[in-house]
């Protein structure tokens, strides 16, 4: 059983044990969160079930592992012969939680 839920602007297909990295979710370690906002679930004992555009009655619980930061990344602008350069670093806040549990 497995399911496409959308966390953030980005969609992930899940299934119960994964552990996966989103956007940042508010909360501290150890926490439950709900994602409401499921596209697709496919059971083999229903079938596959699609949403226009969400299931209304599907739900996926996950628990909140860690909060981190990606690692940095660096965005250079340069422009030749202008003794012009900038350089600025970014590091992305995330979260990593583990899919307890898949309810259709």
């Amino acid at each position: 059983m497995y399911a496409v839920i959308l966390a953030g602007c980005h969609q992930y297909r899940v299934k119960k044990g994964d552990a996966i990295t989103i956007d940042k979710v508010v909360g501290d370690v150890g926490q439950t969160v709900v994602f409401d906002k499921v596209l697709l679930v496919n059971d083999e004992a229903k079938g596959l079930q699609v949403g226009a555009p969400f299931l209304s009655n599907a739900k996926v619980e996950a628990t909140i592992k860690e909060q981190k930061r990606e690692p940095k990344i660096l965005v250079m602008k340069y422009k030749r012969r202008k003794n012009h350069k900038k350089l600025r670093g970014h590091r992305q806040e995330v979260t990593v939680v583990e899919i307890a549990n898949l309810a259709v």
